[in-house]
């Protein structure tokens, strides 16, 4: 069986400064077993945990007004796919309240039932079936069936379908010939009764049971609006929601905030608090914004000693840390006339100093990573070196790749200067990254332009492939998480950026069709050795992440795989009183 299913990041923040720094260049070993465990914490002697609040007498009077609604800070706006289907990124903290999924997953990164409350795979690993909970009900209050579940899956196979689920990892027995169009329905999705969905597929993938077992939309309110072929008038939905999730979705105010209201028809039990609020500040202002009690809750991705001794001063907080699946990374343009050629991607990470970054940015709450999959996780190489700081050597590799230092030190190849264009953001995590960059790439004679963006700008930019770097951060449950963007094959990366390499989509086919962990890691062992030699991205830093929660809401205790939303049990998150 799989041993984790997919689910996004939880609220992941971007306040004050960003990354961590680790007493080494290499990360230490993994500690998730093929049977579980808790995940490793990053090599440091920071210590996961929650400090509760001294003195909640202080709380301010803002924060005690409210006393049905949370609100959660963002530092970045969702773009508006509210669609677990077909949105991603910061979209997905909206999608993981409004929808249920049939699989869940627990705090070490099993599966775990949800809209299903059991399922059987065959011995062959071919065939999955799911058992949901009777009675089960979208929050209008219309039946959630095994027809919604085959309807979800349905979407995924569609032909334009653009989002970010690759659902022929699962390996449906008819998927590719509807999804090319040579076929009406799907055969391997059967619906048995209505609690009961049936699934086969023609080959055994790690991948099938979080596929399969992903988020159920209804189909007679999205119904109407699919048609095969051309999901515009399905995608006009992506405004107003409608799930089985804890909360459903009231309305947003652009740029502003997000609100959502508790679901009395929710599975688990209607949530205490009635009110959820996603507020957009600015991340210089957050932690204002929490001593104020404009916000209850936020999180760091660039977690440091700094924030942590600012947070312990607000007494009426509980602040959280917990070693992360996550990892910061630099995206490498695979397709510019500049990075086509290997070496100089690793010229420019044999050239980048990520231990200072690392060391300034993190203070002690994260360490340079090497790979695109955490510490955390079982499946981490730790025999598989990464290219550690070296200037000397990032210049033999130019050399060798026919640029040569010319006028002012900037190195030309053909008469063309060796520039790249950075997508940077107004963020900490820049302000930081961006005087290291200059500096060591001045040196080995790259030019670096930057082009200051907001997130969904650099995000656009890098679809239509108009960047060389842009820094991004992403979570593993499953290494495929990540590896995805990498097959050539993937629907999801945009032709403009797609990285190309034969062995690296024959390791990644060959790890995802095995069940058994112990046998995938030699395979995904070798993909990472690869992914060294021809790098698609570059890996900067595996962190630990802070979160601070207002005192009088009881319930939220981020960790590893779960987050805020996926771990809150409905009887239990209230407002203290």
């Amino acid at each position: 069986m799989a041993k984790s299913i997919f689910r996004s990041l939880s609220v992941i923040l971007l306040a004050t400064v960003v990354t961590a720094c680790a007493s080494n260049a290499e990360p230490s070993g993994t500690s998730n077993s093929a049977t579980g465990g808790a995940p490793a914490a990053i090599n440091s002697n920071i210590k996961d945990g929650t400090i509760p609040a001294s003195d909640k007498s202080k709380n301010p009077k803002a924060a005690l007004s409210r006393t049905d609604t949370f609100i959660v800070g963002l530092t970045s706006a969702p773009d508006g796919k509210y669609n677990p289907l077909l949105g991603a990124y910061w979209n997905q903290n909206v999608n993981e309240l409004v929808f249920s999924s049939l699989v869940a997953i627990d705090k070490a990164g099993l599966p775990v039932p949800a809209l299903a409350d059991k399922w059987e795979i065959s011995n062959d690993g071919l065939q999955y079936t799911f058992h949901l909970r009777p009675d089960l009900k979208f929050s209008d209050g219309s039946p959630l069936t095994a027809e919604d579940a085959a309807f979800s899956l349905t979407v995924l196979h569609d032909p334009t379908y653009d989002g970010p689920t690759d659902i022929t990892q699962a390996y449906i027995k008819g998927g590719t010939e509807y999804k090319k169009g040579a076929a009406t329905s799907i055969e391997g999705i059967k619906v048995i009764d209505p609690l009961t969905l049936q699934v086969q597929t023609t080959q055994s993938s790690a991948l099938a049971l979080r596929l399969i077992g992903g988020y159920v939309i209804p189909k007679a309110y999205y119904g109407p609006k699919y048609k095969k072929g051309d999901l515009l008038a399905f995608k006009e939905l992506n405004a107003k929601p409608l799930g089985a999730g804890l909360y459903t979705f009231d309305k947003e105010v652009k740029g502003q905030e997000i609100r959502l209201v508790a679901n009395q028809l929710y599975y688990k039990g209607k949530p205490q608090i009635q009110n959820w609020i996603y507020k957009i500040v600015n991340e210089a202002t957050a932690l204002q914004n929490l001593a104020a009690g404009e916000i209850d809750y936020i999180a760091f991705t660039t977690s440091n000693t700094d924030i942590a001794d600012q947070l312990k001063l607000l007494s009426f907080v509980d602040v959280n840390t917990y070693t992360t699946n996550q990892f910061a990374y630099l995206d490498f343009n695979t397709k510019s006339p500049v990075l086509q050629d290997k070496n100089v991607r690793i010229a420019l990470q044999y050239g980048l100093d990520r231990q200072k970054f690392v060391d300034i940015l993190y203070q002690g709450y994260g360490e340079v990573g090497n790979h695109p999959v955490a510490p955390t996780s079982w499946a981490y190489p730790k025999d598989v070196k990464g290219a550690a700081f070296d200037a000397k050597k990032a210049k033999e590799l130019l050399d060798q790749a026919g640029w040569k230092v010319g006028a002012g030190g900037i190195r030309e190849k053909d008469g063309k200067k060796l520039t790249v264009r950075y997508l940077s953001r107004d963020s900490n995590f820049d302000k930081v990254l961006i005087p290291i960059l200059k500096e060591n790439y001045t040196d080995i004679g790259v030019d670096v332009q930057f082009e200051t963006l907001d997130y969904n700008a650099v995000v656009a930019k890098r679809n239509k492939g108009e960047f060389e770097l842009a820094y991004f951060f992403y979570s593993t449950n499953d290494p495929y998480d990540q590896l995805r963007t990498y097959y050539s094959k993937s629907p999801e990366v945009p032709e403009a950026r797609k990285y190309t390499n034969e062995k690296v989509d024959q390791l990644i086919v060959q790890s995802t069709s095995i069940l058994d962990q112990n046998k995938r890691l030699p395979l995904l062992k070798d993909l990472y050795q690869e992914l060294t030699n021809d790098p698609p991205t570059f890996i900067l830093a595996y962190y630990k992440v802070l979160s601070a929660t207002n005192s009088r809401i009881k319930g939220i205790v981020p960790n590893t795989y779960q987050g805020i939303v996926n771990q809150i049990d409905s009887l239990n998150y209230k407002i203290d009183k």
